[in-house]
Order: C-alpha cells, then structure tokens, then sequence
C-alpha cells in the first residue's frame, strides 16, 4: 500500500516540465524512504499472519498516491524554484539535517523493534530499552515526524508541508495508542516514559 506513493511520486514528477539537481536531491530523498518502506522494510519485519482490514488499506492506498501525486507534481512542475543556488539556503540545509535524523532515528528503531521479536515470534514481547526508547515510548514515530517536518522545510512548498501536517496528526494518535499498549502489557514500565515526544507528549 506504500508502494503506490513511490509510483505516483516518480510517475508524476518525471511528467513535469523539467529538473534541476535539486529537485532531483529532494525527489530522491522522498523515493528512497518509500524504497525502503515498501520493498526493504516489509522483507525485514516477521509480521507472520498479521491482518489488516481492507477499509484501513484502501484509505491507505487512496491518501499514499494523492500525496506522492502532489509532491511529484509540484516537483516536477516548478524547477525554476529550485535553482542550484538552493543548495546553499538555510532551508534547505536544515531540512536536510532534519531529515537524516528522522531517518536514523526512524530506522534504527524500527529495527530495534524487529530484534525483540524472539524467534521471529511477532507476538512474544519484549519491553525495547536504550537510546530513545529511554525517554519516548515510539521513537519510530518521533523518527518519521522529524522526516518529513525536514522534507517540509527542504521542499519549502504546500505539498510537503501537507504531508508533514498529515504525518504529525497520524502518528501522535497511534503513538499515544501505543504507549497505553505498553503501560498495560509491562506492569514494570517506566513511568518517566512519554509517548512520541521526549518529555513533553
């Protein structure tokens, strides 16, 4: 269902009007993340026979290619925005920065999670220790909303803030839902933990 992003990013950004190198640096830092989370990502994970109701992947299926269509349009349709010049903005510069973080958190987590799982049994658990998970309970969370907030800043366009904005009220609930998760199935969790944000959330 991620994989339509990917596709709708490539097809409608390479029907633009043209390219610089830095609509070019910015697309691929969008496609390489769908890379991974569409072809790498679900090859690494020992989900065994978990389901997931279709309703919830058709929506998800709907929003992936709207907003790889948006972001790939835009791209490809306003070169003339991003000279190469704009690799020296501080916008870009600091999304960038942002956005490496959010990746290495983001990835270095999941994969984190996917260690706990013994034996490749998805539901055995173990409560995650060390680094961020010291502080937040969903530091892959936390990970992905630093992405795309930099891609938001980097892109510096409606698309991309859309989707950061997007990000941001997706995955605050679900990392609250599974903070509750974890408080219930760990009778010795850390009460000093927060959810997605540290210390605040």
């Amino acid at each position: 269902m991620e994989l339509v992003a990917l596709l709708a990013f490539v097809l409608s950004f390479i029907s633009g009007v043209g390219f610089t190198p830095v609509t070019l640096t910015i697309g691929g830092l969008f496609a390489l993340h769908y890379l991974h989370r569409s072809i790498i990502y679900p090859r690494m994970t020992r989900s065994g026979a978990k389901t997931m109701p279709l309703l919830i992947m058709l929506f998800a299926v709907i929003f992936n290619s709207v907003n790889g269509y948006i972001n790939g349009e835009y791209l490809g349709a306003h070169p003339d925005s991003y000279p190469v010049e704009y690799f020296k903005d501080v916008r870009f510069i600091t999304g960038v920065v942002v956005f490496i973080i959010g990746s290495v958190i983001n990835l270095t987590s999941d994969y984190y999670l996917i260690s706990l799982r013994k034996n490749g049994d998805s539901n055995v658990y173990r409560l995650p220790e060390g680094g961020l998970f010291n502080w937040i309970s969903c530091p892959n969370h936390f990970g992905e909303i630093l992405e795309w907030i930099g891609f938001a800043i980097l892109a510096w366009n409606l698309p991309a803030l859309a989707f950061a904005a997007w990000t941001v009220s997706n995955l605050i609930p679900r990392a609250w839902h599974h903070h509750k998760w974890y408080k219930q199935k760990f009778s010795d969790y850390p009460e000093e933990r927060k959810a997605v944000i540290p210390g605040l959330l």
